[in-house]
C-alpha cells in the first residue's frame, strides 16, 4: 500500500478538489481529460493511504466529507507554503523579490507612479510589479493584510504594528469646490452645514475589507452621498456636478483655474490639510529585498515625494 508521502501531492489535491468542485468523479475526469476510472482509482489510493473517505458516495454527487475538506483545506496551506519556499529560495539566490506589490492610495499622482514602474523595469528586475489601487483605510489596511509590500499615501500612522516600518511622504492640501452649474457655487459663503446637507456629496469608498479599518472624512450625517471608486471618478462626478466634496488641491487647481470648479469656503473650513506617510513591510531575516531597496531609495528624495503628492495632470 502507497504511504501518505507517496500520495500526497499537488495533483493529488487538484484531484480531490475537482471531484468537489463538480460533484461528480466523471465530471472531474473530463476537466482533468482523464477516464473516470483513473480518477476513482486515484482517490481510492488517497483514501486507502490515509485510510479515510474523502467522499461520501451515498448519493448520486460526490460530497466532500469532514475528513475530506480537512484535506483540502490542509493541502491549500501546504501548496501555499511550497511556493513561499520556492520563493524564498529564488530570493537567496538573485536578491529579487518574486513579486513586489505597491498599495497606491488614488490622492497621489498616477503619472509620477507610473515614471517610477518605468525606472524601475529599467533595471530589469526579475520581480514581477504589481501595483494596486486604495483609498483611505485600505492602504495601510493591504500592508498589514500581506496583500502589499510597500504602501502609499498611508493617512494613518501605522505606530507600532509588528513588522512595520514608515516614514513622512507630506502634507497634502484638500479643498471643497463644485461645477459652477451647482447650486453650491451661488450660495453665500461660509456655507453652513444646514445648507450643505441639503446637497449631495461625492466620495471615495474607502478599499479597506474589515469594517474595523474604513475611514470617513467629511461627511454630515444623513446627507446624501454618491461613492465613487476612486479620487479620479471622484472628479469627474464634481465635474458633472453630481455632488461637491473636497478634493486634493493640486488635483483641482487645474479646473479651477479653467473655470471648470469653483472652490468654496464653508462653515467647517474650505481647506484640510492631511499629513501622508509611505510603509513598508520588514523583510525578516533576509533583510529588504533589492525591489524594496530601490524604491525606498527613490522615496528618500525630496522631489519624489512632492511629484506623488503634487504632479496630477488635468484630462
Amino acid at each position: 500500500m502507497a504511504s501518505p508521502r507517496d500520495v500526497l501531492t499537488p495533483d493529488a489535491f487538484g484531484l480531490v478538489q475537482a471531484v468537489a468542485d463538480h460533484g461528480s468523479f466523471a465530471a472531474a475526469a473530463r476537466e482533468l481529460g482523464l477516464v473516470p476510472s483513473a480518477v476513482t482509482y486515484r482517490i481510492r489510493q488517497l483514501e486507502d493511504a490515509l485510510d479515510v473517505l474523502l467522499f461520501d458516495r451515498s448519493s448520486r454527487q460526490a460530497r466532500l466529507t469532514a475528513a475530506g475538506n480537512e484535506l483540502l483545506c490542509a493541502g491549500q496551506q501546504l501548496l501555499q507554503d511550497i511556493d513561499a519556499m520556492a520563493h524564498r529560495v529564488r530570493r537567496v539566490a538573485t536578491g529579487w523579490e518574486v513579486e513586489f506589490t505597491v498599495a497606491v492610495d488614488t490622492t497621489l499622482s498616477g503619472t509620477t507612479v507610473m515614471e517610477l514602474a518605468d525606472s524601475f523595469y529599467g533595471l530589469a528586475p526579475t520581480t514581477r510589479l504589481r501595483l494596486r489601487d486604495e483609498a483611505l483605510g485600505g492602504t495601510l489596511e493591504a500592508l498589514t493584510a500581506g496583500r502589499a509590500d510597500l504602501a502609499l499615501g498611508v493617512l494613518v500612522e501605522p505606530g507600532t504594528t509588528p513588522g512595520i516600518a514608515s516614514h513622512e511622504l507630506g502634507d497634502l492640501d484638500f479643498v471643497f469646490a463644485v461645477a459652477p452649474q451647482h447650486p453650491l457655487a451661488a450660495a453665500g459663503e461660509p456655507i453652513p452645514d444646514e445648507v450643505l446637507i441639503k446637497h449631495r456629496a461625492v466620495a471615495v469608498a474607502d478599499s479597506a475589507q474589515q469594517r474595523a479599518n474604513a475611514l470617513t472624512y467629511g461627511l454630515l450625517a444623513g446627507q446624501d452621498v454618491l461613492t465613487m471608486p476612486n479620487m479620479r471618478a471622484k472628479l469627474d462626478a464634481q465635474l458633472r456636478g453630481l455632488g461637491g466634496g473636497f478634493l486634493p488641491e493640486p488635483l483641482a487647481r487645474p479646473y479651477i483655474e479653467a473655470g471648470r470648479l469653483v472652490a468654496r469656503e464653508i462653515q467647517r473650513g474650505s481647506r484640510r490639510t492631511i499629513r501622508l506617510s509611505y510603509a513598508w513591510r520588514n523583510a525578516g531575516a533576509l533583510g529588504p529585498g533589492r525591489a524594496l531597496q530601490w524604491w525606498l531609495a527613490q522615496l528618500e528624495s525630496p522631489t519624489t515625494r512632492t511629484a506623488l503628492l503634487e504632479r496630477h495632470r488635468a484630462g
